[in-house]
């Protein structure tokens, strides 16, 4: 295979990638011979919208301290399960960072030069509202947010290995297919999980999951779907350095790992909650 002919390959596989912001990557990508990305360099970047992702809990806790004696606004059941108590300030919040972290994705995926800002603030407003799930719905069982983790770091682990091992690639129809099935599933999930805030929206989202073996089902699709997004990411970044991406494309390409962990995360944790909330 010619030089050319690889690089018309690459570049057919990678404006197919699943990750909307890594296909957006791949579609402005400009390849340097001087300052390109590097593995250490996508390894630090990830680790800051991680460390942003910790700033958001912080900051969840002390908005739930500060609010601590305020009335009651309303009482919502989350998985069916747990009942959690809302002020209407608290309620009001999480509405705006769930809103406000939606549209800094989307800002990052269409204008790649904010992904410093955007990619942050998206890192931030996930880890608010895990915080809000992990302290706040599950209190008394905080513990299944660290199981959540720890299935979440083994199936990182497993993915990584598929990739690296060459046992496992992405065909570009499967990559067509998983860039249409993200959209649907995040606007899904932000419009659900903002119903159920609502009052007036709130027996619709209900009814909905009112089938637990339909949400379990739901869940494990989405857990199946965000690990073969990890595969598609790692093969991003991998083209991303061997093709000698420009060092600021490190950026995106944390932006689109990062994304694909929380989301994988928030999945896991979903299930975790729902198959607890079965036995309690």
């Amino acid at each position: 295979m010619t030089t050319l002919e690889r690089e018309h390959t690459t570049t057919a596989r990678n404006l197919l990638h699943p990750n909307p912001i890594l296909r957006r990557l791949s579609k402005e990508g400009e390849r340097v011979t001087t300052n390109a990305a590097t593995y250490t360099g996508i390894a630090a970047k990830t680790c800051i919208f991680l460390a942003m992702t910790l700033i958001g809990m912080i900051a969840q806790l002390l908005v739930s301290a500060a609010f601590v004696n305020a009335p009651v606004w309303q009482t919502v059941t989350f998985f069916d399960r747990f009942t959690v108590s809302l002020t209407l300030n608290e309620t009001v919040i999480v509405g705006l960072v769930l809103l406000g972290g939606f549209g800094a994705e989307l800002l990052g995926i269409f204008v790649r030069r904010t992904i410093p800002v955007t990619g942050s603030l998206y890192a931030a407003s996930q880890g608010y509202v895990i915080s809000f799930l992990e302290f706040k719905v599950l209190k008394g069982f905080e513990y299944l947010g660290l199981e959540a983790l720890l299935l979440t770091v083994a199936v990182v682990a497993v993915t990584s290995w598929l990739h690296t091992s060459g046992r496992v690639r992405m065909s570009g129809k499967l990559r067509t297919v998983l860039f249409s099935l993200v959209i649907g599933s995040i606007a899904f999930g932000v419009m659900t999980f903002l119903g159920s805030l609502i009052p007036l929206t709130r027996p619709y989202v209900q009814g909905i999951f009112a089938n637990p073996a339909l949400a379990i089902g739901l869940d494990v699709f989405g857990i199946l779907l965000a690990s073969l997004f990890l595969i598609c990411d790692f093969e991003m970044i991998d083209t991303c350095v061997k093709e000698g991406y420009g060092k600021k494309y490190e950026w995106s390409a944390a932006f689109g790992l990062v994304f694909t962990v929380i989301w994988l995360y928030l999945r896991i944790l979903e299930l975790v909650i729902r198959l607890t909330g079965r036995k309690k």
